[in-house]
Parts: C-alpha cells; structure tokens; sequence
C-alpha cells in the first residue's frame, strides 16, 4: 500500500533530523582551535618574545620624584628624592637632607659614592639651597653610616641655581675625580664665560680642590653647556654627556655631546647641526622639531643608553654603528634617571610626579630592565 504524499514528508524530516543530530554530535568533539595570534600591544610590549615580567620588573614604587640611583656594596639600593630625601630603598630607611629648598627643576638631586666606599663610608649630594632670596646649587660631602649622614662637608659652592636649569648630575671618573654638570640657571650667556660655573662640566678632586690639569685654573672642565644631565664613560674611557636643547615654542636639538678637556659646545651661540669655529657640534642631536629632554646615562656592550623625560623614552646610541635606536616609548612616562646595575642591569627612575608627567598608578617607580630585552 503506497505512503500518502503527507507520510512521506513528514518521513522525511525525521530522517534529516536524525542525520543532523548525528552530525553536531560529532563536530562537537572536534577539540577547539585557539587564536594565537599576537594583538599588536603585546608585540610592542615583548618584541622578543621574551618575559617581559622577568626583563622589566618593577623594584620600588610610590616615590616621590627619585632623581639618582647609587649602589653600596651590600646590594643596597640609595637613591634622592628630589623633595629632599635620601632613601634606603632595601631597608625602608628615611634619611632627610637638611638645607634642600625644592624648586621647580631644583631640590635634592646628584648623587655618588666616594670610589673607597667601603673604606671611608663618603657620599656626594648635589642640591639647591637658598640664603634670604639667593637660590644656589652645591655640592656636599658626608658620611653615611647606620641610615644616618654625618660629618657634613661642604665640597664646592657658587654655582647659581634657579627653578629651571639646574644640571645636577654627579659621577666619579676614571681618573678619580669627581665630575659635576651644571645648568645655566636660566641665565644663558654664563655658559659661555669661564669664570662662572654655570652651563659647565666641572671637575675637582674629592676633597674639593682643583686638579692642576684643569684648563682655565678653576672647577671648570668643558663649557657652552645648557643643561647638561647625564654623564658615562665609555670603555675606551671617554666622556659622553646628554644635555637639554631650547625649550619652550622652540623646543628640539637636544643632545649627545662626546666631551673633551677645555672645548667650548656653544651654547647658546650654536645649537642643532650648527658649526662654528672654536666650538662643537653635538655627536647626534634631536632636531628641531623632536624633543627627547634627556637626563641620566650609563654605558654597557658599545652602547650610550640615556633617558627622555619629554620624550618618555629609553634612548640607545650605537657608538660603533653611530645609530640611534628608542625603546619603551610611552609606556613608563618620563624617565629620569639610567644606570648600570652591579648585575648589569640597568636601573632607571620614572619622573611622572614633577608636576610635568601623567601621574600613573604607584609611581614614581624604580624599574630594573635587563639589557638584552633591548637588543
């Protein structure tokens, strides 16, 4: 007896029915296919495919506007505050530097070790103080022992200071001696005189005095300086340092100058590409219209690595290659200070909190990063 046409159809849906749940049945089991596809935020964070929470970590947090690093021998990290304070970042220890007047650029800032650290327990502070309306910068000499300075001694004075361009940066050379920059303190044409110690790279022995190699008799090592910050030697024993360009409307030509004993960097004569005779160019500078504000430096593997605070960015300068290369752009804010760590790292200090930056959640920081998490 023959289906009526109804039957037939009404067969035939449950067969397609049955089929279909026997077909989800089995793409069900099929195991689900991931997308590894990196999105382009966690390639600019990890070029190399590397951990980045092992190659950037974060040492210290909540400051308030660290400007230098120094190591002690026990693996202790000191580092300046620029409101005053010289902190102990291991042991949470608190030392407060009497005498520091905090203004604009200026306040707490350089910082070194005597090179027989572990012998006479000596440290160097660079700070700006003020006497009734005159703002100055000096350096002074203490001695640091069970989170306490004592012994205060005051190691070189005279150098003009003010709310913008107070340079501030110390650091012992191979030779022994203690090197210091110093800003124009918004006074350009004292750049260029060598009487005064402003807009210079100064040079005295660690008790103060003068070296008699110096070349005009007094502190002063190399002149026609801006704001310099930033200082390292590299391993042939040459001195580089980073120094500010114009700022305001006219910003850019920041640079890296490559210093020598007695010359003259021109400024505010000549700046950017500009030559003239009796003084140098920079080895590499900004441009006019790019603006790196570069402050702390250190030297590692053939490399000058400095920091931008405007730039917001980690700068390394191939000195063999002669080529410019720029890492962790925007992502940490201004950064300040750079160093090389005993371990070889390099140790750097965020500068969000100066009134300049984006304050971000538990700056300001220190950050360790490992060097070849940047090649």
């Amino acid at each position: 007896m023959n289906k009526s046409p109804r039957m037939k159809i009404l067969l035939l849906i449950v067969i397609l029915l049955i089929l279909s749940i026997a077909a989800y049945k089995q793409w069900s089991k099929v195991p689900e296919t991931k997308n590894t596809t990196k999105s382009s935020a966690e390639i600019t964070s990890n070029p190399t495919d590397k951990n980045p929470q092992k190659d950037i970590e974060i040492i210290a947090e909540n400051l308030n506007i660290p400007w230098e690093i120094a190591f002690l021998p026990d693996g202790e990290l000191l580092v300046t505050e620029r409101t005053g304070n010289l902190l102990k970042i291991n042991s949470k220890a608190i030392i407060p530097i009497e005498g520091v007047r905090h203004i604009g650029e200026g306040g707490l800032l350089g910082l070194a070790l005597h090179p027989k650290f572990t012998e006479n327990h000596l440290i160097y502070l660079y700070h700006t103080t003020q006497s009734g309306n005159n703002i100055t910068n000096v350096v002074e000499r203490y001695r640091l022992e069970n989170n306490q300075v004592t012994d205060k001694k005051i190691i070189l004075q005279g150098i003009g200071g003010a709310a913008n361009h107070d340079g501030g940066r110390i650091a012992f050379g191979p030779d022994g001696y203690l090197y210091i920059t110093t800003g124009d303190a918004q006074n350009e044409q004292d750049s260029q005189r060598t009487s005064s110690l402003n807009g210079k790279i100064l040079r005295i022995k660690d008790d103060g005095s003068i070296p008699s190699d110096n070349p005009f008799g007094n502190a002063i090592y190399s002149y026609g300086h801006r704001n310099p910050q930033g200082l390292a030697w590299d391993h042939q024993g040459n001195l580089w340092a980073t120094e500010h360009g114009r700022s305001g409307i006219l910003s850019g030509f920041d640079e890296l100058n490559k210093i020598e004993k007695g010359k003259n960097y021109g400024w505010p004569i000549i700046q950017g590409e500009q030559t003239k005779t009796g003084m140098l160019s920079p080895v590499i500078q900004s441009g006019a219209t790019t603006t790196w504000a570069p402050s702390g430096a250190a030297f590692y593997n053939g490399k000058i690595f400095f920091s931008g605070l405007r730039g917001e960015t980690l700068y390394t300068y191939d000195i063999a290659n002669k080529s410019l290369q720029t890492y962790l752009k925007g992502q940490l804010g201004r950064i300040r200070a750079v160093v090389l760590g005993p371990d070889n790292n390099l140790y750097i200090t965020t500068s969000n909190r100066d009134g300049r930056g984006t304050i971000k959640a538990g700056d300001d920081k220190i950050i360790r990063v490992n060097p070849a998490y940047l090649q």
